[in-house]
C-alpha cells in the first residue's frame, strides 16, 4: 500500500504542524492513516499544540458569532435521565445560543442530578450531586469520547463540601480542589492531579474559621486569574462575608473584599461568576419599582486584587422573577422566568446584553441547566485509565 500523498510530500514536521490545526473530529480520523501518525497525534506535545492553536484562533476571533461555545445540561432532578434514558448535555455557539450538537452523558450516578462542577479546555468536570461525600467524579471530554472516574478521596464522612476545577497552566496540568469544612474548626482540603491520578492532603492556613459556598443556587465555581473562587462567611457571626481565592500553581488562598457598599447589604441571593475573565460579583434583589418585581446588580474587579477597582458594570430589572445561571463567554446575562402556573411551571430562558441591557433572542434551553463555556480538545487521549465508549 502506497502512502499517503500528504505523508510522502510534506515533511513530518510540516504535517503535524497542518494536523495541530484541524478540527479534533478530523484529527482523530487521520489516526488510521499510519501508526506513525497515531503515535505522534497522541503525545503530550501535539495535544499541547492542538490545544493552544485552539486557544489562539479563540482570542483572534472573538467578535465572530461562530467563535467560541457553551455546554448546558440539565440541573433538575424532573429532568434527568429515566431507567431507559441518560441526561443529555447540549453544544451551542456561546453568542447565540443556536444548537450544534447534543451528547449522552456515558456513565451513571448513584443519585440525580450530577453537578457540572467546571470546565478547562474542552474537560468537563462532574460529580455526584446527592453524594454525602462527593466522592464520585468524573472528567469527560464528548469531543473524543473518552472519560475519567476518579478515585476516592478517603475523607470520610464532611459536611459543607465543594468543588472546583482548573488547569494548572505552570505545569499542564488539570486540578480538582475539594474542600468540606466539619464543626467547628477543621479544616481539610484535598488536591487530585490529572499527571498523578492522585489525590493529596494540601495544608490550609487560615486566620480565621469561614464557611466556604453558600446560596441557594450551585454554580460552577469561577477560574479567574489562575485562582478559584468561593463566597465565604465568617463563622464568629455567621454574616460578614469574604472572597476566598485558591491559587491553582501555588496552593495557597488569599481574601479579597467585597465592593465596601455591599458588605453589610442585606441580599437575597449572591453569586461569583467570570464576565469576560473579570472576577464577577452578582446580587439579587426584590425591586421596588411597579412591575418590576427583581434585579441584579453586577459588579466587575476591573484589576484583579485590587478591591478598589470594583464596579458596577449594570443593574438589570425584570418584569418577572429571574433567575441566574451563568454568563457567556461574549457577556451576555442569562437567566430564566418562572411563573407558578395552575397547570405547572412554566420556564422562559433568555440572554440579556449586560451593555445595552436589552433582551436577545430565546436561547434553546428547555430546563434549569448548569452552563459553561466549552471548547474543542484532545485532552485525556493519551490518559492512563481512561475508559472509551
Amino acid at each position: 500500500m502506497k502512502p499517503p500523498i500528504l505523508q510522502r510530500s510534506i515533511p513530518d514536521d510540516g504535517v503535524l504542524n497542518i494536523l495541530g490545526r484541524l478540527p479534533v473530529k478530523s484529527v482523530i480520523r487521520f489516526r488510521c492513516v499510519s501508526k506513525s501518525w497515531d503515535s505522534s497525534i497522541t503525545t503530550p506535545y501535539f495535544i499541547s499544540t492542538h490545544l493552544n492553536h485552539n486557544n489562539n484562533n479563540n482570542n483572534n476571533n472573538k467578535g465572530s458569532h461562530d467563535n467560541g461555545y457553551v455546554i448546558h445540561m440539565p440541573s433538575h432532578p424532573s429532568f434527568w435521565w429515566s431507567p431507559n434514558n441518560r441526561p443529555v448535555c447540549t453544544v451551542a455557539f456561546d453568542c447565540t445560543f443556536d444548537r450544534i450538537s447534543e451528547v449522552k452523558i456515558p456513565f451513571d450516578f448513584y443519585s440525580k442530578p450530577a453537578q457540572l462542577v467546571g470546565s478547562c479546555n474542552g474537560l468537563l468536570c462532574l460529580t455526584d450531586f446527592g453524594s454525602v461525600n462527593v466522592n464520585v467524579i468524573y472528567l469527560w471530554n464528548p469531543c473524543i469520547r473518552k472519560f475519567k472516574k476518579l478515585p476516592r478521596t478517603c475523607l470520610g464522612k464532611l459536611e459543607n463540601v465543594t468543588l472546583g476545577f482548573a488547569y494548572h497552566s505552570e505545569n499542564n496540568d488539570y486540578k480538582v480542589v475539594r474542600i468540606s469544612s466539619t464543626p467547628p474548626s477543621t479544616k481539610a482540603l484535598k488536591v487530585y492531579t490529572l499527571s498523578s491520578d492522585s489525590w493529596r492532603r494540601v495544608g490550609v492556613e487560615l486566620t480565621t474559621d469561614v464557611t466556604f459556598g453558600y446560596g441557594k443556587f450551585i454554580l460552577p465555581v469561577p477560574l479567574v486569574c489562575g485562582a478559584l473562587h468561593w463566597l465565604a462567611r465568617i463563622r464568629e457571626d455567621g454574616r460578614s462575608e469574604l472572597i476566598m481565592a485558591f491559587d491553582v500553581d501555588s496552593e495557597r488562598f488569599s481574601k479579597l473584599a467585597l465592593p465596601d457598599c455591599l458588605i453589610k447589604a442585606n441580599n437575597c441571593e449572591r453569586f461569583l461568576a467570570s464576565f469576560k475573565g473579570k472576577l464577577t460579583f452578582i446580587t439579587f434583589g426584590y425591586n421596588e419599582q411597579p412591575g418590576f418585581p427583581s434585579q441584579y446588580s453586577v459588579w466587575v474587579m476591573k484589576e484583579y486584587g485590587v478591591v478598589d477597582s470594583w464596579n458596577k458594570l449594570c443593574v438589570v430589572s425584570f418584569q418577572r422573577i429571574a433567575c441566574f445561571f451563568g454568563f457567556t463567554e461574549y457577556g451576555s446575562l442569562l437567566v430564566f422566568y418562572c411563573n407558578e402556573l395552575v397547570e405547572g411551571p412554566e420556564l422562559k430562558f433568555v440572554l440579556v446584553y449586560t451593555e445595552i441591557l436589552r433582551e436577545k433572542k430565546d436561547p434553546d434551553i428547555q430546563h434549569p441547566s448548569y452552563v459553561a463555556t466549552f471548547m474543542e480538545s484532545l485532552i485525556l487521549l493519551d490518559g492512563a485509565n481512561v475508559a472509551s465508549y
